[in-house]
């Protein structure tokens, strides 16, 4: 049987914000519990209801059960999710379709799907799925997205260190969705920065995981106002909670990867408030 946790995180003003010394900021904003051997773990934010968690099915196939915050008899009977494998090869089962996710491929499944499973090729080398999941108000297509067919931009330079390829999973031009999306940057060896110049987008809430980094490796991820930003360090496989009204930005110790999220008013990937680097505080 499917061992399946969550917490939930409420919403928090700039105000109070502004107020918070490092552990309530870690309480508030840092997701550290995402990944555990043969279980599923979500958390439910209040930015925007979305989901994130992690499934990490080792020597079992893990089923997602429904939550009590969704308040549906179903998991998906009014949401969407989008699942990441940033582990090994492995699979997702979506209402007895199975469909075979390597590292860094994707899958979409839509609103009103009942049964969906999760499953390692290897109990040695498993997988190891991201969920994000946000309220829906119409199906769309389940569909399976590899890393290779994801829309590709290069962005930044080895002077600045932030030369970066971004993979836009999710956008307007490609698969439907009603609120969520979906992507992911990598940054190049030597390149430690990213999404600097800052923006926020008060339309919008987000969630970053960050991966790929070593056990003795950190990103200091900014957020906060532009004018009074604070910062949380952040270790392999931890996830940051974004309010519409914070950036997030953020500078490692080495390179590394992360799976950017967006739920809110509007899907377009270019509704952002630009904020200078001179700007900041």
């Amino acid at each position: 049987m499917t061992e399946t946790s969550f917490t939930s995180r409420f919403a928090v003003s700039p105000a109070e914000a502004s107020k918070f010394g490092t552990s309530d900021l870690r309480a508030n904003f840092l997701v550290t519990d995402l990944f555990s051997p043969d279980q599923i773990n979500l958390t439910y934010s209040h930015y925007d209801r979305m989901i994130i968690g992690g499934a990490n099915p080792v020597s079992q196939e893990l089923k997602l059960e429904t939550i009590k915050p969704t308040g549906t008899a179903n998991f998906l009977d009014r949401r969407e999710l989008i699942v990441v494998n940033i582990g090994k090869g492995g699979f997702v089962t979506v209402d007895g379709q199975r469909f075979e996710l390597g590292h860094r491929d994707m899958i979409y499944v839509g609103m009103g799907a009942m049964d969906v499973r999760f499953a390692s090729a290897s109990q040695e080398e498993p997988a190891c799925f991201y969920l994000i999941s946000a309220p829906a108000h119409q199906s769309h297509p389940t569909k399976c997205i590899g890393i290779s067919d994801a829309k590709r931009v290069d962005l930044g330079s080895q002077a600045t260190s932030n030369q970066r390829s971004i993979f836009q999973f999710i956008h307007p031009e490609g698969a439907k969705t009603c609120q969520l999306v979906v992507g992911m940057t990598t940054l190049a060896q030597g390149s430690v920065w990213n999404t600097m110049p800052a923006h926020v987008h008060d339309r919008r809430s987000e969630a970053y995981l960050y991966f790929g980094l070593a056990d003795d490796a950190r990103v200091m991820h900014l957020m906060g106002e532009p004018q009074e930003t604070r910062h949380l360090i952040v270790a392999d496989r931890q996830a940051v909670l974004s309010p519409g009204w914070s950036i997030h930005s953020g500078s490692g110790t080495s390179n590394y990867s992360f799976i950017w999220a967006m739920a809110g008013d509007n899907v377009d990937y270019t509704d952002v408030d630009p904020v200078a680097v001179g700007e900041l505080a």
